[in-house]
């Protein structure tokens, strides 16, 4: 962190106030990250403090992000510095007719510092995606931000970002933004300093070319059931990557480039959403169990911030009593004539890909390499519910066949 944060360092005099922007989830080890930015900024004399850049996430209230942040291991004591969550926001300029807000909590700041990883959007396509311009010019606009950027839609949703991030640029004190990069496996691949004028420009760009080549994909061309273990904002801000579901499920947005997967199942929605399911829209069928994990004022809170792509994934699918039978639902359902032939997948998230589950018919794609093998004659127990994931021996050295 030192050697990143060295180029900007000699703009930071003693006693100056630094605001830190910090809030996606599922980032490789950003409590490790955050706390080093803030050791080196205290090392400089600085006055780090963190900003929860999330726009409406913990529904939408401060003590809501607190507790987002919490979860991340970000909280006062842990970092040492304090953590100012208020949702208030003044008004940074208009872009395209759209009001740009900006946290007011940045008010007091001589420099502005923001933290993210580069992926892809699960909503659109384009040069500048999820990373640092957006997290300035959302994530610090809070909810109020965030709803105005998004309520005409993800169809120009880049260019939205990328003209409010230009502004706020020019209008704040930016000392950079520090992008995290992952590899397939979801462990840092690259940490780095992006300079003001590389944050939704060329820098950020090429930096979201590596990380699209670097993301886990599902290794099939279609399938007729996808089960997915577990959904939630830890996991994605959809809660599922729309770019492994090979589906965005937003009215005049074209699907991601992906698998065609004919239904999807849901089992659980996990803890650390705190009831907050969109994405829940983008399954078909799920169990009782799932939808007993939603919570309806969270994640409508969402889903109305997130305007006309927050709609149809923030609805109820077809809800089953069992795990068993959602899956049967989906299978009955999928145009399959024969069901010995059915082309089925299980994963533990979207964000886990390493390790997949996968019907016997699957298991001629030469890019999978086999590690347990036979015949499962019931996957779910006595209830119903889908048996927990078997324990899969690694192999002591790689096959002919490559990664699993």
């Amino acid at each position: 962190m030192e050697r990143e944060l060295a180029t900007v360092l000699d703009r930071v005099s003693p006693g100056d106030a630094v605001a830190i922007g910090v809030g996606s989830r599922g980032v490789a080890r950003l409590q490790e990250i955050v706390g080093s930015v803030v050791e080196v900024l205290r090392e400089r004399g600085a006055r780090p403090y963190i900003v929860p850049a999330m726009g409406s996430h913990g529904g939408a209230t401060e003590d809501g992000q607190l507790a987002v942040l919490a979860g991340l291991g970000i909280t006062e004591a842990s970092m040492g510095v304090p953590l100012e969550a208020s949702m208030s926001t003044r008004l940074a300029g208009v872009v395209d007719e759209i009001p740009v807000h900006i946290a007011s909590s940045l008010d007091r700041a001589q420099h502005v510092l923001v933290i993210n990883r580069i992926k892809s959007h699960t909503s659109f396509s384009g040069m500048i995606e999820s990373g640092l311009a957006k997290m300035l010019a959302i994530g610090l606009g809070k909810q109020r931000g965030a709803e105005k950027l998004h309520e005409l839609g993800p169809l120009f949703l880049e260019q939205r970002i990328v003209t409010a991030c230009s502004l706020l640029i020019q209008s704040l004190p930016v000392l950079g933004g520090l992008a995290v990069v992952e590899d397939e496996r979801k462990a840092i691949d690259l940490i780095e300093l992006v300079p003001p004028d590389g944050i939704g420009g060329a820098h950020e760009t090429a930096l979201l070319a590596r990380a699209r080549g670097l993301e886990a994909r599902l290794p099939f061309d279609s399938l007729d059931v996808l089960i997915v273990d577990l959904m939630g904002k830890e996991i994605s801000g959809t809660g599922m990557d729309t770019n492994v579901l090979g589906r965005r499920m937003v009215r005049g947005s074209p699907e991601p480039a992906g698998p065609q997967v004919t239904n999807v199942v849901v089992l659980q929605v996990s803890t650390g959403s705190g009831g907050n399911a969109v994405g829940i829209g983008l399954a078909d069928f799920i169990p009782r169990a799932a939808l007993e994990g939603v919570d309806l004022a969270s994640t409508y809170a969402n889903a109305f911030t997130a305007g006309l792509q927050g709609v149809q994934r923030a609805q109820i699918p077809i809800v089953l009593s069992t795990d068993r039978d959602a899956v049967g639902a989906a299978l009955v359902t999928a145009g399959i004539p024969d069901l010995a032939k059915a082309r089925i997948a299980r994963i533990r998230s979207t964000l886990a890909l390493d390790e997949l589950m996968v019907s016997a018919n699957l298991l001629q794609d030469p890019r999978l390499e086999e590690l347990s093998a036979g015949a499962l004659l019931d996957i779910f127990d006595a209830t119903g519910a889908l048996l927990p994931w078997p324990a899969i021996p690694t192999p002591t050295a790689p096959t002919a066949k490559g990664t699993t």
